[in-house]
């Protein structure tokens, strides 16, 4: 690996693991580990211009790739359920302290023409009302689920920092 890739991968590294501190999550505690990770998710920011997982295979089309854009769509029931992310950059706090062993977790994504086919099918869904009789709409953060009734979705989420463009309108 290159210096310029390993020192973007260390900053990155750093920034995430400031990012999971403040917001209730954990990194790895194998430096090691995370540095490949974190050299792996650098590298396709430069590849495809965004952080897509790196134990994933790309597609290189952002539209197609957002679930594994990390943090990825799979990381919380991944964390609930195995106790770290598919890629084991994140994990619980039990992992953290040492009463659990990491294991390795099964692959969530759907395959690639069920994702496909699932994008084709989403409907617009019904604006709701407001009190006022103005329209209100509710975004969902399809990473961690934070919600928030704006006209457009937040440039990042506050919670998982996860980008716009992995909001969706939500029903109420």
């Amino acid at each position: 690996m290159n210096n310029d890739l390993d020192q973007k991968g260390e900053e990155l590294r750093q920034r995430l693991a400031q990012e999971a501190r403040a917001t209730g999550y954990n990194l790895n505690p194998d430096l090691d580990m995370t540095s490949t990770i974190c050299a792996g998710l650098a590298k396709n920011e430069g590849r495809y211009g965004y952080m897509s997982c790196p134990c994933r295979l790309a597609s290189g089309k952002r539209e197609e790739d957002k679930d594994i854009i990390c943090p990825c769509d799979y990381r919380d029931s991944d964390l609930a359920e195995y106790g770290s992310c598919y890629c084991a950059l994140y994990v619980s706090g039990e992992i953290v302290s040492g009463k659990k062993k990491a294991a390795p977790v099964p692959e969530r994504r759907p395959p690639a023409e069920r994702r496909l086919k699932a994008a084709h099918d989403i409907q617009p869904l019904p604006t709701v009302k407001s009190g006022a009789g103005g329209a209100i709409k509710v975004w969902r953060c399809k990473v961690c689920g934070y919600l928030c009734a704006k006209e457009t979705p937040p440039a990042k989420c506050p919670i998982c920092k996860a980008d716009k463009d992995r909001f969706e309108e939500f029903a109420l």
